[in-house]
Parts: structure tokens; sequence; C-alpha cells
């Protein structure tokens, strides 16, 4: 199911492209304020996802995610 899910979300994408290929669609009609707010955008999206990534692993690897079970009471029984 989810394989033909795909096969239609690529199709309908491709045929899309080609559409606006054919029609004469004009992808560089951007202004020049467009190209820099698109270019930083990017940038700082990918800043952001490094950094976050990398605190993942850094937390991962000084083992700050293990110390949440020494730090909760055991259950009582």
């Amino acid at each position: 199911m989810k394989s033909v899910l795909l096969a239609l979300v690529l199709g309908a994408i491709l045929v899309f492209v080609l559409f606006g290929l054919v029609s004469g669609w004009d992808a560089s009609a951007m202004s020049v304020h467009g190209w820099i707010a698109l270019g930083l955008g990017t940038f700082f999206s990918l800043a952001l996802g490094g950094g976050l990534m990398t605190l993942v692993f850094y937390s991962a690897r000084k083992g700050y995610d293990d110390r949440i079970d020494q730090d909760t009471p055991p259950d009582e029984s």
C-alpha cells in the first residue's frame, strides 16, 4: 500500500513538472528579493537542522539521555 501511494505521489509530481515544462513555465521569474529570501531561508533551515542534530548526538554520547532513570523515584508497589 505504501509503495502504491509513493508511486502515485511521485507520478503526480512528474506530471506537474512535465506540464510546467511543456506549457512554458518559467521557474526563474523570481525577483532578486525572492532569491535572497530563498537562499537565506535554505541556509538557516539547514543550520538549524544541523545544530539540532549536533545536540542530539552530543546528548547521546555524553549520556544525558540515560540520566533520566537516576532522577526518578522507584514505583512503590
